[in-house]
């Protein structure tokens, strides 16, 4: 089962956790598609895109739950990114962890999480 990881506001994540389903944020919303890393991307993507920020969420989401909506597309460096076309059903989620900030300001990250 791969799995693909969103960095989230806590307080985003708890209005899909309301509603039922994800929709993105609103970086997500202005592209068209919502943001995805794989295992290997995630400590990256934090330091670029959250550098600093506290109370953010790792949601650990199935890829193959997606289906045909999730697409790997070249971005950083030409690395491939998933990438999805519709809205994130929360039963796809199989977990939802803190990221809290060490005391470096750098994103601590659930165990099993490694930079490649």
């Amino acid at each position: 089962m791969p799995l693909i990881y969103k960095i989230c506001p806590r307080a985003l994540w708890r209005e899909a956790e309301a509603v039922g389903r994800f929709t993105g944020a609103p970086v997500d919303r202005q592209d068209g598609f919502i943001h995805f890393s794989t295992a290997a991307q995630v400590a990256e993507t934090a330091s670029r895109h959250f550098a600093g920020q506290d109370d953010l969420l790792l949601v650990a989401v199935e890829a193959d739950a997606l289906g045909d909506a999730l697409r790997y597309e070249p971005s950083r460096g030409g690395d491939l990114f998933p990438h999805l076309y519709g809205p994130l059903r929360l039963s796809a989620v199989v977990a939802v962890d803190e990221m809290p900030l060490s005391a470096d300001g750098r994103h601590v990250l659930p165990s099993g999480i490694r930079p490649a």
